[in-house]
């Protein structure tokens, strides 16, 4: 199979106590059972047909008005948020992904639902998060339906997130508060992916090189000789100059945020597929070598909260960070010369799923609120989501298990 040219078309545009996720002292019959497992088309369905099962149930216990956040277990809780939190598209894009999966038309009529009252978010200038808010949702809608004014939606969101790019420090800013000067997030990579195909669908190149900018800029500063990431960079807004490098849900400052490896390995093969520059392409693959080859992964592939924190069955694993690992690496394969490198990202995101789908992190039926993955953790410095379900665990979870339908199980 060609998956370069099946990637080229299946885009838009181009810590502490939990002791039942395992360590590395997983027991031997438990790795027995997850290396003896296949991802195959009834694999997919079967998790598939839970997904959709699951997100039935949800829609029953979300106002019209809000959106899925999360769901805390030991209060029977189920949380959501509103249309400006920047999680706000995941539910919609997931949603839109297994109608394209299940071609079960309730799953397209909740998205579209949730569309409604997301639009007002194209016109919201105080968040870098636009990509995942408007991208996830409406460039899913847009390309599974073509809807015009899905396009033109996500054209004044675009331009609603270039505005938070200033060339005197050649990125794009991440928050307006607290005591940050200028603060950029290692997050923010992922929202280029929305520029990208907002240069494409306008013409105007403005939000490439906005892109460009803010990446090349990234890399200058945002990483150690390890390639691991700091999570947050604060800059000089007038010079430019970096001012700190910080952390705000990591274990400390010159740790490695599990999340925020993520992020950093999904903006920058994004950035490969976009541009074809060899830069981004060894910069991803840097970053995939730290992730995969830490000393401090555990055997099933779900990494840590961070890869700072202890090796121990008592410390916090993050699905979230898995599932998106999975979906990365799953894109990394098709762009990689390397064909040995090529094995390792496609076995690594085979055993991220399989792990994944076990019963160690996938909910039963009609529980977790209706989420799909279980022990996630937003920012445990915070002590904010930890140890529970998120919305983009689960979008990237479903769009990993696409990916691999659609690049692996095709042909």
């Amino acid at each position: 199979m060609n998956i370069k040219h099946t990637l080229a078309l299946s885009f838009l545009g181009l810590s502490t106590v939990f002791s039942s996720c395992g360590s590395k002292t997983d027991s031997h019959e438990e790795n027995e059972v997850l290396s003896s497992q296949k991802i195959t088309k009834e694999f997919i369905q079967k998790n598939v047909d839970l997904s959709v099962q699951q997100y039935e149930y949800m829609s029953t216990l979300i106002p019209e008005d809000k959106l899925p956040r999360t769901y805390e277990k030991a209060e029977d809780k189920f949380i959501t948020s509103g249309t400006g939190w920047w999680t706000s598209g995941f539910y919609p894009g997931t949603l839109l992904y297994l109608f394209e999966m299940s071609g079960d038309s309730s799953m397209l009529k909740l998205a579209e639902q949730k569309l409604e009252i997301l639009e007002k978010e194209k016109t919201n200038k105080g968040t870098h998060d636009l990509g995942f808010m408007l991208y996830c949702s409406f460039g899913n809608a847009y390309r599974i339906t073509g809807n015009e004014h899905y396009k033109e939606v996500m054209l004044e969101g675009a331009e609603s997130l270039a505005t938070r790019f200033h060339p005197e420090t050649g990125v794009i800013k991440s928050w307006d508060h607290g005591k940050w000067h200028y603060p950029v997030i290692i997050d923010n990579m992922m929202n280029l992916e929305f520029l990208f195909w907002a240069s494409e669908a306008s013409g105007d190149d403005k939000y490439y090189n906005i892109n460009i900018s803010h990446a090349d800029t990234t890399i200058n500063n945002h990483f150690r000789n390890d390639f691991s990431s700091f999570h947050v960079v604060d800059y000089d807004p007038e010079t430019g100059e970096v001012v700190a490098r910080k952390t705000h849900q990591g274990k400390a400052d010159d740790s490695a945020w599990a999340r925020g490896q993520s992020w950093g390995l999904y903006g920058f093969t994004v950035m490969y597929r976009a541009t074809k520059e060899e830069k981004y392409l060894d910069q991803a693959e840097k970053i995939a070598e730290f992730i995969l080859n830490n000393p401090n992964m555990p055997e099933d592939m779900v990494p840590y909260w961070d890869f700072n924190a202890p090796a121990s069955d008592t410390t916090y694993r993050d699905a979230s960070a898995a599932a998106i690992n999975a979906s990365a690496l799953l894109e990394l394969v098709g762009y990689t010369k390397d064909s040995a490198k090529a094995n390792e990202y496609k076995a690594a995101a085979e055993k991220m799923l399989i792990s994944l789908s076990s019963e160690k992190y996938q909910a039963k039926a009609k529980e977790n609120g209706g989420f799909l993955l279980e022990h996630s953790v937003g920012s445990l410095p915070h002590n904010s989501e930890v140890d529970v379900p998120l919305t983009y665990a689960d979008y990237y979870y479903v769009e990993a298990l696409k990916r691999y339908q659609d690049w692996f199980l095709n042909d």
